[in-house]
């Protein structure tokens, strides 16, 4: 077996509905705590199936955990694309990297849930047309983030999300430092074998692109399949708050990455 080209990464994503905001805080930092590399949230109006739970905004929680965590990266899973001009987006991204020290990730996406953009007055359009947002707003966000001043504190990596083969793909193999998906199983790898062809035709090494999923139960029943793949970046879904399972995919990591680093 191939040795991983680079260590494991542990996220978790808490999506910001259904709880006090005291309990969002304190979520943030059992998750430094407990050892986490990287806290992402979400950029919905409602909860899972649009359901009317108490929901906070994406950004202005992102603000928050920055104040209230000192180590952990943390990033939007995925800031959608059409809710916000591209450049505020790269500068609002740019503030939180300086509230958080250097701590930003910016993750984005084309969008998807048609009620969001209805109830906030976005046009919501075809996919085609949200596919078109995402490739002028990354283009957008880099030009911004080279001229913003102050600048972010350092490189702030770009999480791009999909799985469309030949646009969204071919967009992250141009700019993504991170790629994140929810294809699983064959889809995965065929799709990720679709990604290294378009990093060839452009002459970028596909390992410099770190592959991400949404993961949950078992880290030894589910993760060595995974691992071997090429996923490095485990995202962990936590629901109700319940942080236990990202203890067991940290563990799980810390045990791999000994291995990793010995080899």
């Amino acid at each position: 077996m191939a040795h991983q080209a680079r260590p494991i990464r542990i996220g978790l994503q808490i999506a910001q509905y259904g709880a006090e905001w005291a309990a969002f805080l304190d979520a943030a930092r059992q998750a430094e705590a407990i050892g986490a590399d990287a806290l992402f949230n979400w950029d919905h109006f409602f909860g899972p199936r649009d359901s009317e739970a108490p929901s906070f905004e994406c950004w202005t929680t992102l603000t928050a955990w920055a104040a209230a965590t000192s180590r952990i990266t943390l990033g939007p899973l995925v800031s959608c694309i059409g809710y916000r001009n591209p450049d505020l987006l790269a500068d609002m991204a740019r503030t939180v990297d300086h509230a958080a020290g250097g701590r930003m990730l910016l993750g984005v996406g084309s969008g998807f849930k048609e009620r969001d953009y209805v109830e906030y007055g976005y046009p919501f359009g075809s996919v085609a047309d949200r596919v078109n947002d995402l490739e002028t707003g990354v283009e957008r966000i880099r030009e911004r983030l080279a001229r913003l001043n102050p600048p972010p504190l350092g490189p702030m990596p770009l999480l791009i999300a999909g799985s469309g083969e030949r646009r969204t793909l071919r967009l992250v193999a141009r700019h993504a430092d991170i790629w994140h998906t929810f294809a699983d199983g064959d889809a995965f790898v065929r799709k990720s074998k679709i990604l290294d062809a378009h990093c060839a035709e452009i002459g970028r090494d596909p390992a410099q692109i770190e592959r991400s999923v949404l993961v949950g139960g078992d880290p030894e029943a589910t993760g060595p399949e995974l691992l071997a793949q090429g996923i490095t970046f485990f995202i962990v879904g936590v629901r109700d708050l319940n942080l236990e399972p990202v203890r067991d995919w940290v563990r799980w990591r810390d045990k791999h990455n000994s291995r990793f680093q010995l080899s």
